[in-house]
């Protein structure tokens, strides 16, 4: 087939001419070999058969691609692209005779026949194309080696052909341009509860095509999940919190695969551990016997289990073993055990055991507490003010704590802080222990902060009408003291701030004589405030 360029009414002239010419190239109405079937001849005829011209009857007039208009397999092949929503303009330069189509567009054209793609005779094809070639619209593809096209004819008319591999009658090639997808007509879903442990179930959708191929992603958060591409996902533990998605791929003979995707579940909800047997205590109420807990049993099987001991219901400070050897502070109790049960991506769950008896033994009560009197400060004295207990002879240890932490030696009923202490809350431990009762102890409020004194020296060098100051501060306990400080020489003030524990202070507007000095420290954090007194001599201006 030749194109017509239809620049100018001489151009049309010239292509009416050459028309006339390459009338012997024209493609025969009926092919004569079994392996390129007539299905049907003219656009009402064929139309009325069931095989339609997708609206080429009443366009064929037009110019496509500057082929020529009419009756012309190029020229229909080229409407159906554009219908197809190719663009209007040919995508390559040259020939645009059929024979040259499949060579100029090489890249997109291969061996493999899909719906919408245009089907490509070279030149000289028995019973198919002449010298010019010949191009046809993929219908259908029945399989791999039978296709239904359509096509229409110069010099000839419009077409549907069976066209099966066997004989001479195959094309030589498949242009792509715009092959015909699946169409998905109802999206993939996602069956079952998204859940940890749980199953979910991908359904296919609803496509164009009811036979065909289907492949699945699983995707979590958006992101593909490795190795999820069956129709099935168990959900791991890893996805709590996770919007769990699919993604279909659906693919069918003869067309371009397409894929569409479900909507997301709601966020992956933890599993539920169950409790399958109970755990149990075993062994004698009394101080001294030993307790044990059972760890129960729990579906599904492979979880971490651990226990803590209760001593009428509140936990046992450290007793997280399998086993309890009662002691004194459990008498008077009732115990029990509670069995935590966890596992990646389901909900922890616990398991008590029933209470044992109450454990047999006594318990040393304490009616008044124990405080302190005295301030938190360097060198003064802080002492413990005794608390009362039941029964009166417990005898009484103690232990002064630093911030929590024992005072190594600090045992008596009165503690002098020293220069390690400031900053620090300062408490005592109480213990009061009993021949055959529990023993009990009680940690007294801590102090507020321990405060340092400030030592400070001053120095004041006079000049003509001004004094120089110069103030070092230093405290037990603090590093750099900071803060601020008033300088008073005579009647003049300056008020400033000590950084790192010095600072010289010029103070101006003074008259000859003797001036007193007097530095003030003002107080920063746990320095308390201080002052000191000089005199200083302004010599008599010249």
């Amino acid at each position: 087939m030749l194109i017509d360029r239809g620049i100018s009414r001489r151009a049309r002239l010239l292509g009416a001419a050459l028309a006339l010419l390459l009338t012997p190239l024209a493609l025969p109405a009926a092919p004569a070999h079994a392996d390129y079937v007539s299905l049907c001849t003219g656009y009402d005829s064929c139309r009325n058969a069931g095989y339609p011209n997708a609206g080429y009857k009443n366009a064929s007039g037009r110019m496509y691609w500057l082929m020529y208009s009419g009756h012309n397999c190029t020229n229909y092949a080229a409407y159906r692209m554009v219908k197809a929503g190719m663009p209007s303009s040919r995508p390559w330069s040259g020939s645009g005779n059929a024979e040259n189509w499949g060579r100029a567009m090489s890249g997109i054209t291969d061996g493999t026949p899909k719906v919408g793609a245009v089907a490509w005779w070279t030149q000289n094809i028995r019973g198919v194309s002449g010298s010019a070639g010949h191009v046809a619209y993929v219908e259908r593809v029945i399989s791999a080696d039978e296709i239904l096209i359509s096509d229409d004819n110069w010099g000839g008319d419009f077409h549907w052909h069976r066209v099966t591999r066997s004989g001479g009658g195959w094309p030589s090639g498949f242009i792509h341009f715009r092959d015909v997808a699946l169409r998905n007509k109802q999206a993939p879903a996602v069956l079952g509860t998204p859940q940890v442990g749980q199953t979910l179930t991908a359904t296919t959708g609803v496509w164009s095509s009811a036979s065909g191929s289907y492949a699945y992603q699983w995707f979590a958060d958006g992101v593909a999940i490795k190795d999820a591409t069956l129709a099935t996902l168990v959900v791991g533990p890893g996805r709590v919190g996770q919007q769990l998605s699919v993604r279909v791929t659906a693919s069918a003979t003869g067309y371009a695969a397409a894929t569409a995707a479900s909507t997301a579940t709601d966020g992956v909800a933890p599993g539920v551990i169950t409790t399958v047997a109970e755990p149990v205590v075993t062994g004698e109420p009394l101080v001294g016997k030993v307790l044990t807990a059972s760890r129960g049993s729990y579906d599904p099987g492979s979880t971490s289990k651990t226990v803590q001991w209760q001593s009428d219901g509140k936990p046992i400070p450290g007793a997280t073993g399998w086993s309890l050897e009662l002691g004194p502070d459990q008498a008077g109790t009732v115990v029990s055990a509670t069995v935590s049960v966890t596992r990646k991506g389901y909900e922890p769950t616990t398991a008590t055991t029933a209470p044992t008896e109450s454990v047999l033994g006594g318990e040393v009560q304490l009616t008044a507490p124990f405080t302190l009197s005295g301030e938190p400060r360097i060198g003064q004295p802080l002492e413990v003010v005794p608390g009362t207990f039941e029964p009166a002879d417990a005898r009484v240890t103690y232990t002064w704590l630093r911030d929590g932490v024992e005072i190594p030696g600090a045992t008596g009923s009165e503690y002098v802080p020293g220069e390690g202490d400031v900053g620090a809350h300062l408490s005592v431990l109480a213990n009061l222990s009993r021949q055959g009762y529990k023993p009990a102890s009680q940690t007294t409020d801590p102090t507020t902060p321990v405060h340092t004194v400030p030592e400070l020296q001053v120095s004041a060098v006079g000049k003509r009408e001004r004094a120089r100051v110069t103030l070092t501060i230093t405290a037990p306990g603090v590093a750099a003291v900071k803060g601020p400080i008033t300088v008073r020489v005579g009647s003049q003030t300056v008020s400033v701030r000590v950084r790192d524990g010095v600072r010289s202070v010029t103070v101006r507007g003074l008259h000859r004589g003797t001036k007193p000095v007097v530095v003030r420290f003002l107080g920063w954090g746990l320095v308390d405030a201080g002052s000191v007194r000089s005199t200083v001599e302004i010599p008599r201006a010249r």
